[in-house]
């Protein structure tokens, strides 16, 4: 099968070698048809009928088989078998087919069968205006130095146009300008070539570049155009110098601008390009200070700080530039630059007087007068100075920017001894600036204060007994002020009593204070005593004070008892008569003693320390009574001895003892019995009634005259500073103790007693123990001799 194949494909070859050898026999034996059909007509349009040509009728051209051919693999044209009609296969492009050529003419054969035939024939394609002219470069670029003179020509690219005949390009038109006009040049060819022609002089200053349209126009109806832009370049020459923007440039650089910030820029324009227009900056006439300070880049024109600015050393820079071209043509401007304050310096404060130390009590003393400045300007030179609020001080504006301050009240020392002051000055600029300088006021010392003791009134306790020169006590003062004036001494006060030796009882050391008794003191002769105390500075004029100082006597037990009762004068005994039927409990006697002394060394107590008949009596602690212990017998003997010890209270304690005798009888009625110490009397004996009867009156007296004593004392009392008399009693044997002994003592409260015995050696004595004066001194538990030493004193009884 393959092997048919093969054969038939070399078949079909000879064929068409044969087809193609008999139509170039017949081509060149006869002459062509012409047909005719414009381009760009639509596939299947109608170009030819071709039965009359071909010499067929339409029922043979079925029989004949008629088919175009043509060179090429395309076949343009197609034969309709049915009707005759030659028509195109395709849209047909002139120019695409012949390009230029014109005519364009394809050519084709009508190859008929039975018998073989073929029909020679070519198809005519006309040129319709389907392409417009263009331009192979749509920017034409023409360099015209600006030197050249009017009327010199410049030839231009010519457009193309792919249609022919009066289709093609025909002419050209520039647009208007006022340097150019255009020439069209006919060659042998025919082909039109545009030419420029220069009507005026060029200015490449005034207009460096020139661009005109160029039109190119076919011969077509209607007519197409093509245009194409021609950019034509001035040349240069170096006809212009450098001018500056600005011939004078201001700028405001502030004073912390840091080095290298670019301070100003400055631009200089040529007119003429290339070597001719670069320009190169350089500074003009310029001092050093400004090269110190600043740079110049050559060729930016670009001003640089390379050093710190100061506005308070230089306020402003004026720098000349100048700019220079290539070809040697220069110019200048000056840059004009203001440094801008900052708040960058803080006030200063000058003092100019100073006080630092002012007395006090004094209105409005001037401390100080300063000055102050601040370098910056505007805002940031302004000041505003001020001090603490809680000050005695304030600030008073003086001349220009001078202040005072001055104490706007009296100072005292004693309240604040010293100030510190801050003087601050701010000024008003962003931000806001302080200078603060101190000052310490130091206030001296008036002497305005006087000294002021601790204590308005001292107390001081002496012991009694002390010995002489002893230190009883401190008063101390304290004064405000300062150095001598604060120096205090001390000093006794006068005493207003002349009966009342104070320099002989105490003395006070003048430095501290310190009081001494000079004496030893007797609590019995003085319990309390008071005197005035000074304290003095030594300032001018010096200022003093006093206080009261009670000195208080302290008792010791320095005194024993004194008993009043059984007298113990080394006369004849007393003796207590007992009845026999006496019961148990019976009073025998009463202890009475007493004790110079005060408080607990004064309180007393009995002790029965001996008895003849132990047993037989007994001795109450607290009030000395001596009472029996049991009822008694005739078996007990009739007179007994009896031996009471009276001891105090204090440390060491001080005892006495007193001696009772005691005889026992069978009644009152019944004889006294002597002594054995005392020779029987019968005479004394009967005189035993007469001395009642006088003891009866002596009691009687003794009341009379306590009262009429009383009212004596009492006006002594009222007229002792006056009259300076005093009250006397006459003298006897006892001492002058009357106390009362409080509960534990041997008197009662409220009572006081007189003792009256019958005095010299008689052989029959008798007492009465009768309560006199009830509580008339009502000095409570005190002693009588406490509230009046000198009644104390007076009494003595014979």
């Amino acid at each position: 099968m393959e092997a048919g194949e093969r054969k038939e494909h070399v078949r079909k070859q000879r064929q068409v070698l044969i087809f193609f050898v008999l139509l170039g026999i017949a081509q060149a034996g006869s002459e062509p048809k012409h047909y005719s059909v414009a381009e760009e007509m639509e596939s299947g349009s109608f170009v030819a009928n071709l039965l009359k040509d071909l010499g067929l009728e339409v029922d043979e051209l079925s029989a004949r088989a008629p088919r175009v051919v043509s060179k090429g693999k395309k076949l343009h044209l197609q034969f309709d078998r049915q009707t005759g009609d030659l028509l195109l296969n395709e849209k047909l492009d002139r120019e695409e087919l012949c390009g230029p050529t014109e005519p364009c003419v394809l050519p084709f054969q009508v190859l008929l069968e039975n018998p073989l035939q073929f029909f020679q024939a070519e198809l005519w394609i006309r040129d319709i205006n389907d392409h417009s002219p263009v331009f192979l470069d749509k920017e034409i670029i023409l360099k015209i130095s600006e030197s050249i003179t009017p009327g010199t020509t410049f030839l231009i690219e010519r457009a193309q146009d792919l249609d022919v005949g009066s289709n093609s390009l025909q002419s050209y038109t520039i647009s208007p300008n006022f340097y150019f006009h255009l020439k069209l040049q006919d060659s042998p060819d025919g082909i039109v070539s545009p030419q420029l022609v220069l009507d005026k002089t060029l200015d490449r200053e005034e207009q460096s570049e020139i661009s005109l349209t160029l039109t190119a126009l076919d011969g077509g109806t209607p007519p197409r155009s093509g245009t194409a832009v021609i950019h034509i370049e001035i040349l240069d020459i170096n006809d212009n110098a450098p001018e500056f923007a600005k011939m004078r440039y201001e700028v405001q650089v502030p004073e912390n601008s840091p080095v290298g910030s670019q301070v100003a820029t400055v631009s200089a324009r040529d007119l003429d390009i290339g070597a001719y227009g670069q320009i190169s900056y350089v500074f003009f006439q310029a001092s050093e200070d400004i090269r110190k300070t600043f740079r110049l880049n050559a060729k930016s024109g670009e001003l640089f700080l390379i050093q710190k600015l100061d506005f308070e050393s230089v306020q402003t820079y004026t720098v000349n530039i100048q700019a220079t071209d290539g070809g040697g043509l220069s110019g200048s401007c000056v840059v004009f630059i203001e440094v801008m304050d900052l708040n960058d310096n803080p006030p200063e404060l000058t003092i100019s007087t100073l006080i630092n130390q002012i007395p006090e009590n004094l209105q409005e003393t001037i401390i100080a007068v300063f000055s102050v400045s601040d370098p910056d300007s505007g805002d940031n030179g302004r000041m505003v100075c001020s001090i603490q609020d809680d000050l005695p001080f304030f600030l008073k504006p003086s001349v220009e920017n001078f202040y005072t301050l001055v104490t706007n009240t009296a100072l005292d020392r004693e309240t604040a001894s010293e100030y510190n002051v801050t003087i601050t000055v701010t000024d008003l600029g962003t931000p806001k600036l302080k200078t603060e300088h101190s000052i310490t006021v130091l206030v001296s010392d008036v002497n305005d204060n006087a000294p002021a003791f601790t204590q308005t009134s001292y107390t001081l306790f002496v012991r009694e007994n002390n010995s002489p020169a002893l230190h009883i006590g401190s008063v101390s003062a304290t004064d405000r002020d300062s150095g001598t004036n604060a120096q205090v001494t001390y000093s006794l006060l006068p005493h207003q009593d002349p009966h009342l030796p104070l320099a002989s009882l105490v003395s006070i050391n003048t430095d501290n204070g310190h009081l001494f008794a000079l004496r030893s003191l007797d609590y019995e002769a003085l319990q309390a005593f008071e005197f005035r105390v000074g304290a003095t500075d030594r300032g001018s004029p010096a200022l003093s004070s006093e206080a009261l100082v009670r000195v208080v006597v302290v008792d010791d037990n320095d005194n024993s008892p004194f008993v009043l009762y059984p007298l113990q004068n080394g006369s004849g005994p007393c003796t207590e008569l007992v009845p026999r039927a006496a019961e148990a409990g019976y009073l025998v006697t009463k202890v009475v003693a007493v004790d110079g002394d005060s408080g607990q060394n004064a309180w007393l107590s009995f002790q029965l320390l001996k008895a003849t008949e132990p047993g037989l009596f007994s001795v109450w602690a607290h009030n000395g009574e001596v009472r029996t212990a049991r009822p008694l017998s005739e078996r007990d003997a009739a007179k007994h001895r009896l031996v009471v010890l009276v001891k105090d209270n204090g440390e060491p304690p001080l005892s006495a003892t007193v001696t009772l005798h005691v005889l026992l009888v069978d009644g009152f009625s019944q004889p006294y019995l002597p002594l054995p110490e005392a020779a029987p009397d019968q005479a004394q004996a009967d005189s035993l009634t007469v001395y009642l009867v006088i003891a009866l009156a002596s009691v009687s007296s003794l009341f009379l005259f306590s009262v009429l004593l009383f009212v004596a004392v009492r006006l002594c009392r009222r007229n002792r500073a006056a009259s300076g008399a005093r009250c006397s009693v006459p003298e006897g044997h006892f001492p002058g103790h009357l106390v009362d002994v409080s509960g534990t003592g041997t008197l009662s409260q409220s009572y006081q007693y007189e003792v009256c015995l019958t005095g010299g050696s008689g052989t029959s004595e008798f007492k009465f123990l009768k309560p006199i004066i009830p509580n008339f001194l009502a000095q409570g538990p005190e002693k009588v001799s406490d509230g009046n030493p000198s009644v104390r004193n007076s009494f003595e009884f014979n």
